[in-house]
């Protein structure tokens, strides 16, 4: 199911699949959440391996893809971006699920399991920060932005973000369309609110069974940070994919 849920700040585009064999039970959900310059399809090569046991919902965060584009004055905040979350779960007939994040959306999902650890089944992170202040590169983008434009920002980042070697021409030329046709003002606001976040008070609360995936080659979240995170959240994993870059999800979606 593929629809428009209307939110306070503007609709989301979802989609919802319920593909679990009948013989499954009752499956869980996983609610799927992107990061900035993406849009829910960096989750496709993670579907296959999930389908059959889970019900997916994954969706464009506000402002990216099928979304609506706020204008310029909207107020960004990580807890609007956690309520659109729950607001998924409930679409696709949950209360409690599973989370997965990237980027942007795994540092939502580190608030969600600190804050709301009755809605969740499990987090998992991937290349996300729990403290804006250890970001490398973003507080580049305004200038960059302004004096290139979003083509320019978005051949920038691809490298980044793939490695030509690992993904296929039409992946890396998807990843560079899609960020290539973002609104600038939506990337810079959200930047600007994971720069200002620090959650590290919160980490020692999160009780959630937590998974951290590592890029061993981001140049925005070094893998120190997400050390840092696997020692301060009780009980949390941390894999680690060596050869990947900040486009981790996109990259490895099947190793994933």
């Amino acid at each position: 199911m593929t629809g428009r849920l209307d939110r306070p700040n503007g609709a989301l585009h979802v989609e919802i699949i319920d593909a679990a064999a009948p013989w499954s039970g009752d499956a869980p959900l996983i609610v799927f959440h992107h990061g900035i310059g993406a849009t829910a399809d960096i989750w496709a090569d993670w579907l296959p391996a999930l389908v059959d046991r889970y019900r997916i919902a994954r969706f464009d965060t506000l402002g990216f893809g099928r979304s609506t584009v706020p204008g310029p004055s909207h107020a960004w905040s990580l807890d609007a971006l956690a309520a659109d979350v729950l607001a998924v779960a409930r679409a696709a007939g949950r209360e409690r699920f599973h989370f997965v994040g990237e980027s942007l959306g795994g540092t939502v999902g580190l608030l969600l399991a600190s804050r709301r650890p009755d809605a969740l089944l499990s987090v998992t992170a991937s290349n996300a920060s729990h403290r804006g202040g250890s970001i490398q590169r973003a507080p580049e983008w305004r200038e960059f932005i302004r004096a290139r434009g979003m083509a320019a920002w978005a051949e920038m980042m691809t490298p980044l973000r793939l490695d030509r070697e690992r993904v296929s021409p039409a992946k890396w030329r998807w990843f560079e369309r899609t960020q290539a046709e973002s609104s600038s003002d939506c990337v810079l606001g959200l930047a600007d609110v994971l720069l200002g976040t620090d959650l590290t008070p919160e980490l020692a609360r999160i009780r959630v069974p937590t998974l951290l995936l590592a890029p061993g080659q981001s140049p925005f979240v070094p893998l120190a940070i997400m050390e840092e995170m696997h020692a301060a959240i009780p009980g949390s994993e941390l894999q680690v994919f060596a050869d990947a870059r900040h486009g981790l999800p996109c990259s490895h979606g099947a190793a994933c």
